[in-house]
């Protein structure tokens, strides 16, 4: 009898990318991998600790797992595995806890673990020192996700990720090379390179760095677009804009974290930089890319950030007109500096923050979009059916009639409206 599993990803790309893996790793081994919310032999929760909302939804889905199937084994990996393993040991029904390593081992410590007590692998932060390779093979889409970098040691006053995700570690050049041939081959038309700080990528390597991997990237015959997911404004030296902006192959949408507009937010978060360079970069990419997408994270109510502190953000976001902007309210995170600071914003002053900075993102969005009305752009299709659905190269959404039969293919489209986050048009050919 064929076993079951299923794989419950919670968090951000990087996530996303190892939860894809991980469920390649049990189809590998003959399991048929099926939905969290059916019956299952085995349920992974691959977990986030980025907020306390993170480590609550991962407690819930954990318990929902052992509710499911009570003779289930239950494993739990990720951040907030690793960094609260005796919290979740604590979860009666809990069988394996493996943190941000020994991923790629998870089937055979499952089938281990069946016979036997509870295990947990989880060690300290030092002990995070090689780059995990895990494999991600499936052809469900046209866009692959290949990891590149893992760790951070930036230790910005509010973030947890450097001790969930320990010390730089980079996939070397030759390697990732050959992982993005490997998905041309496959079929892949677009690669996204994610990572947990990429622009830190090749600082644990020898004379290398991110742009030195995207120069030869771009040289993969066969790929049609390749794309940097994140990127800090600190790390994006003259050398590396110059290879962003001024190479086709590359996407021109640029994600650069901003975090807050305030200067005096910036330095008590220890971010490396402060507003008037950031608008410097900005207004750089614009003079080689005035069609660019720049996208941001920004978090609001942050220790000290006073009605004016956030006026000053606000004002500053809206006047660099990003395309999107991620919102986060912060979220005391035990054992990071900002956690101790006296000056706790409340709740519901977070709360109010968040949706007026949703509501200016909105805004912006539709201000940049609109500017692509009546302009034919290239979309690869991902999605097909009574309505085709695809992004363009700077990230747009755009849907169309007629899709059927068009994944993995190119197609131009003129757009006529905006609505929910997409743009919508007529289809004109191949792009």
């Amino acid at each position: 009898m064929v076993k079951k599993a299923a794989v419950y990803v919670l968090g951000c790309k990087v996530n996303q990318h190892e939860g894809e893996a991980i469920k390649d790793l049990f189809n590998n081994a003959g399991y048929k991998i099926v939905s969290f919310h059916d019956q299952a032999d085995v349920y992974v929760i691959h977990t986030c600790t980025v907020t306390h909302l993170g480590d609550r939804k991962s407690r819930q889905m954990i318990r929902r797992a052992v509710r499911q199937n009570p003779d289930a084994v239950v494993a739990v990996t990720g951040c907030y595995a690793q960094t609260s393993p005796g919290d979740i040991l604590d979860i009666a029904g809990v069988d394996l806890v493996i943190g941000t390593k020994e991923r790629s081992r998870i089937v055979e410590l499952v089938e281990e673990a069946q016979k036997g007590s509870p295990i947990s692998l989880v060690g300290p932060r030092k002990e995070l020192t090689e780059f995990e390779d895990l494999p991600f093979a499936r052809a469900s889409t046209v866009r692959a996700f290949l990891k590149i970098q893992e760790g951070c040691q930036q230790f910005c006053t509010y973030c947890i990720v450097p001790h969930a995700r320990g010390p730089v570690r980079s996939r070397p050049i030759a390697e990732s090379v050959d992982a993005v041939k490997t998905l041309v081959q496959k079929g892949f038309k677009e690669v996204v390179l994610t990572g947990i700080h990429i622009g830190a990528y090749g600082q644990d390597l020898t004379g290398t760095d991110l742009n030195a991997l995207l120069k030869q990237l771009i040289k993969v015959s066969g790929l049609k677009r390749l794309r940097v997911s994140s990127v800090d404004p600190n790390e994006v030296t003259p050398e590396l804009l110059a290879t962003l902006t001024r190479e086709d192959i590359i996407c021109p949408h640029y994600h650069i974290p901003l975090q807050s507009g305030s200067d005096t937010i910036l330095e008590a978060m220890r971010r490396p930089y402060n507003t008037a360079y950031y608008q410097r970069l900005v207004t750089e990419i614009r003079r080689h890319r005035p069609d660019a997408a720049i996208t941001t994270d920004i978090m609001v109510g942050f220790p000290g950030e006073t009605d004016s502190l956030f006026r000053q953000s606000l004002e500053f976001i809206r006047k660099l007109r990003f395309s999107e902007l991620h919102v986060f309210k912060y979220s005391p995170r035990q054992g990071t500096p900002a956690a101790r600071y006296n000056n706790q914003i409340p709740p519901d002053v977070k709360e109010a923050r968040s949706r007026q900075m949703i509501a200016l993102g909105k805004e912006l969005w539709a201000d940049y979009a609109g500017n692509f009305l009546g302009a034919p752009l290239a979309v690869l299709v991902e999605q097909q059916g009574d309505y085709g659905e695809g992004h363009t190269p700077n990230y747009l959404k755009v849907r169309f009639p007629g899709g059927e039969k068009m994944r993995g293919s190119f197609v131009t489209v003129v757009p006529t409206e905006t609505l929910d986050g997409y743009l919508f048009g007529d289809p004109k050919g191949g792009a």
